[in-house]
């Protein structure tokens, strides 16, 4: 198998383990392991401490096959809550990041989502304003993001799922939701990877 030579001419590690690989991407074991966690409007694969390998694998390794895994149990997680979703969407980055890693991880989860779920997927926002990188603010600086910092692009209609790799603060979700509450959604859920702070699942239900 082409992938899981290169994984081991790398030495790619499974990053959810840190084991040997024997499938591309995630382990057998890890894969196995993969389930949503329900909150109310939200879904997410785990606690950071526990799947944070997952989220940094896809956003700075370039570990981009592993947006199709952790997409299949979230759509399962989605399909069980009956949302009524009529579309998927994700947090937009700003461009110069967008250049610098190739791809945005956030769009990548979403579009395996929607092929899933067999919903469309558009780009519907777009980042108007910069903000540091969330892992490198403290908690209030975040608590302070301007708002606007995110803009719609069009208009929708109905109940959206609003997908992004790390619920940290939750401030970043909020203010993407809040543009997409702007274009027309009538009700935005979540989908995440990780979860960093559990106490963020609660002020923004």
């Amino acid at each position: 198998m082409p992938w899981a030579f290169l994984e081991e001419l790398l030495g790619h590690l499974c990053p959810g383990c840190r084991g040997p690989l024997d499938r591309p991407f995630l382990c057998s074991a890890c894969r196995e392991g993969l389930r949503a966690f329900h909150a109310d409007r939200f879904l997410y694969l785990g606690l950071y401490g526990r799947v944070g390998g997952l989220a940094r694998a896809l956003k700075y390794g370039g570990r981009w096959g592993l947006a199709a895994l952790l997409a299949e149990p979230l759509a399962q997680g989605v399909r069980a809550a009956g949302w009524g979703l009529v579309g998927v969407t994700a947090v937009p980055t700003l461009l110069p990041r967008l250049l610098r890693r190739g791809y945005n991880p956030p769009d990548l989860l979403a579009q395996a989502l929607a092929a899933r779920l067999g919903l469309p997927y558009r780009k519907v926002l777009y980042r108007a304003r910069y903000a540091p990188s969330r892992p490198l603010v403290g908690r209030r600086e975040r608590a302070r993001l301007p708002e606007g910092l995110f803009r719609p692009k069009e208009g929708v209609e109905g109940a959206w799922l609003l997908v992004d790799d790390v619920l940290t603060s939750g401030v970043t979700f909020l203010r993407a939701e809040e543009a997409l509450l702007e274009a027309g959604a009538e009700r935005v859920y979540g989908a995440f990877i990780a979860v960093r702070d559990p106490g963020a699942l609660g002020p923004y239900r």
